[in-house]
């Protein structure tokens, strides 16, 4: 199948090439010349057989809202828009329509994996409608992880956007448990060997995951994460699951909890806040701070089996 891809950062270009290793074909597309293979938008709609399927995989707000819109003046009907960013659920009901009024239909895919995605495949929430869906099919198998999980057709537009929104503010509660309970063994006088007794927990226990394996490569790489600072940005997802669950009176005082953490890390450097930066790095490659004179550590660790 033929695809689209607009961006081609540390997400979009790691898709693209899962998708060429699936045999499918990718023309990428992003203002790095140096990456893309198109000199410009509209050589990307030429170089696709209609129907169309364009992937956008830029930062969520301004930038995906700019891309709809120049799609919705090139593409015609019939072609397909997929917004695999972080966009908000309410801004893909907004694109979803001028798309429609155009003929060009929109699916919104909440995509998860980060750098490991790649070889490991992405957990992909999407939203749209059945025709659609089906149609995308091909490039889903592709991109999702081999097996039966990792793939949910979530529900209509902006479902997918949504289920990863909720997502990413469980994974906020996750790291902040893992991030407290590292800092609590670290102030124990009885603990001596705080990584091996994280590492002891990737086995057996009922608090194993891949966080937790995570954790454990930040560690081995910087027993005392000496190195960072405590400091920990949110991308967006955390305040708007809290937003959400206002609007809805749906209680969330661990998740709100480790939001409202985040932004106590901006005002004194938290040790428990170190940790939830390595994890952040380790998993997406995201940028963490580090202290003055320290080595940036990295996210180069063999990913789980």
């Amino acid at each position: 199948m033929e695809l689209g891809m607009i961006g081609l950062g540390r997400m979009g270009g790691n898709m693209a090439e899962r998708l060429r290793r699936a045999g499918h074909t990718v023309v990428g597309y992003d203002r790095d010349p140096k990456v893309s293979d198109v000199g410009s938008l509209q050589e990307l709609v030429q170089r696709l057989n209609a129907p169309r399927a364009v992937w956008v995989m830029v930062p969520a707000g301004e930038a995906t809202r700019a891309t709809v819109e120049s799609l919705a003046e090139a593409l015609e009907p019939g072609d397909i828009v997929v917004d695999g960013g972080n966009s908000h659920y309410r801004d893909d009901q907004e694109h979803a329509k001028l798309l429609a009024d155009k003929g060009i239909g929109f699916a919104d895919v909440g995509v998860s994996g980060g750098v490991w995605g790649l070889e490991n495949g992405y957990a992909l929430m999407v939203g749209g409608s059945e025709e659609h869906v089906k149609h995308l099919m091909p490039i889903f198998e592709a991109l999702k992880p081999e097996g039966e999980y990792g793939f949910v057709h979530a529900g209509d537009v902006g479902a997918g956007h949504f289920a990863k929104m909720v997502h990413n503010g469980i994974e906020y509660g996750m790291m902040q448990a893992y991030a407290e309970g590292w800092e609590l063994l670290e102030a124990s006088d009885l603990i001596k060997n705080v990584p091996e007794t994280f590492n002891s927990w990737r086995e057996g226990t009922v608090i194993r995951s891949w966080l937790l394996d995570l954790a454990d490569n930040a560690l081995a790489e910087d027993p005392e994460l000496a190195k960072l600072k405590g400091y920990a940005q949110d991308s967006g997802e955390g305040r708007w699951t809290v937003q959400t669950a206002i609007d809805m009176a749906v209680p969330l005082p661990v998740i709100t909890a480790a939001l409202y953490a985040r932004f106590a890390s901006r005002q004194d450097d938290s040790p428990a806040m170190k940790m939830v930066a390595a994890l952040r790095n380790q998993f997406g490659g995201h940028a963490v701070e580090t202290l003055k004179g320290a080595d940036s550590p990295g996210a180069d660790v063999t990913p789980p089996a």
